[in-house]
């Protein structure tokens, strides 16, 4: 068994699964952090409020920084947005991504009140990039290196554990909220019927909340409680992990049309489904413009020679 999970650890995985997640990662973390970026004086600098230093030993504040002075705060904002733009952008990825995994992991710790689940993520998602060889197709950096090299072969595969983790991670948080909502009352009561009356409801809540009967909502709750609990199984079996797939980008649709804040969790969640799970053929629906000029100059046919 121990031997089958090397294998399983170790088979090479296609290169595209790595740089979707290098590509939109970022774009969504930065996302969800330009209402904050924007006004970054108020949310790290005196400018604004900040929580006040607590007395040593209180569990509520385990770490205290220092408000930063605003000429800083601004640097801060201005070298988060830089060094994410240029991890999707693939350019010196591997020092971009090292720097905005330090720059989100110091955001999540200045400002504990502003910290929701796609920050809290960030700094360890960006981090398993960085840790990675990603950046070696799709971006500036490959793109120099095929000038510099252009009969260098492509790299078309990447070490499986590059992308076990994502697998593993969505796994394991889908089974743990599952959990969660199972010790809880998702089993009998109508949690989801109140949740789409909260403050976060959109239009498209309130419309669905006129057109759906009571009784769906109910089976909507039960289909979500199935999905996240079984995940493991789901996301093992081949046979059911299409239908997994589709059932989680169905569940984070309805998560960010329907929870409006929630949007950028929504987009998050569903780049790590579709980077991590989707079927190879469809990341690979068109060769690059590399291979394709490779393939055309391997099927000409030769030429004909003269005759002395």
């Amino acid at each position: 068994m121990i031997e089958r999970w090397r294998r399983w650890l170790a088979q090479p995985q296609p290169v595209e699964r790595l740089e979707l997640l290098r590509i939109a990662l970022p774009l969504v973390i930065l996302g969800f952090l330009s209402t904050r970026l924007q006004h970054a004086d108020y949310w790290l600098s005196p400018v604004g409020f900040q929580v006040p230093r607590l007395p040593a030993g209180d569990w509520r504040q385990p770490l205290y920084l220092p408000p930063l002075p605003p000429w800083l705060a601004w640097t801060v904002a201005a070298a988060t947005v830089t060094s994410g733009l240029a991890v999707a952008a693939g350019l010196r990825t591997r020092a971009a991504t090292a720097t905005f995994a330090l720059l989100l992991l110091y955001l999540v710790l200045a400002d504990r009140l502003e910290t929701f689940t796609v920050t809290k993520l960030a700094p360890a998602l960006v981090l398993a990039l960085c840790l990675s060889p990603a950046g070696a197709r799709y971006g500036v950096d490959a793109w120099l290196r095929r000038r510099r090299q252009p009969d260098a072969p492509l790299v078309t595969q990447v070490p499986g554990a590059s992308i076990r983790f994502f697998q593993l991670l969505l796994v394991v948080l889908y089974s743990g909220s599952g959990i969660a909502k199972l010790r809880g009352d998702w089993l009998s009561g109508p949690v989801l019927w109140t949740h789409v009356h909260d403050s976060y409801q959109t239009a498209v809540t309130w419309f669905f909340i006129r057109v759906f009967p009571g009784w769906l909502w109910r089976v909507l709750q039960w289909a979500t409680l199935a999905f996240e609990v079984g995940a493991p199984v789901w996301f093992s079996l081949r046979a059911t992990r299409t239908a997994a797939l589709f059932a989680g980008l169905g569940m984070h649709a309805f998560i960010g049309l329907m929870f409006g804040p929630v949007v950028w969790f929504a987009l998050l969640m569903s780049t790590l489904l579709l980077a991590s799970f989707a079927p190879e053929r469809w990341l690979r629906a068109a060769p690059p413009p590399e291979q394709r000029a490779a393939s055309a100059r391997h099927n000409r046919p030769p030429t004909a020679t003269k005759r002395k």
